[in-house]
């Protein structure tokens, strides 16, 4: 299984970007695929996931960010509009089998992909 994510740039704050996750040797559409970002000196933090086709986004990001796939495609979008400087870091797609309660917790996937860098200047 492997996850490539790209989309990833430079942009001014109000700014957009997307960021894709192109999944194979597993479908999107088995279990969960999910964003996380890292910021410097930070945690891994949840941003988004999608499970049998419901989205689920971080208070944080809610109404600015909007998480969606296409299947034929077996690629999943975060969409990322009113882009702040809070929002820099590297994002990570990540894919697993993982129960809604624990959506939000980095170590219930088992894939990842190589991460791709946001920055928003102010």
């Amino acid at each position: 299984v492997q996850l490539q994510a790209s989309g990833g740039g430079l942009v001014q704050a109000g700014g957009s970007l997307r960021l894709s996750c192109v999944t194979s040797g597993r479908s999107i559409t088995s279990g969960t695929v999910a964003w996380f970002r890292r910021a410097t000196g930070k945690e891994r933090e949840f941003v988004a996931a999608v499970k049998n086709g419901r989205t689920y986004h971080a208070d944080s990001v809610k109404g600015r960010f909007t998480i969606s796939r296409d299947t034929p495609k077996n690629t999943v979008y975060l969409q990322m509009n009113s882009l702040e400087p809070e929002d820099t870091a590297v994002y990570y797609c990540a894919a697993g089998n993982v129960i809604h309660s624990t959506l939000g917790v980095p170590t219930q996937y088992a894939y990842w992909g190589q991460g791709t860098q946001v920055t928003v200047s102010s």
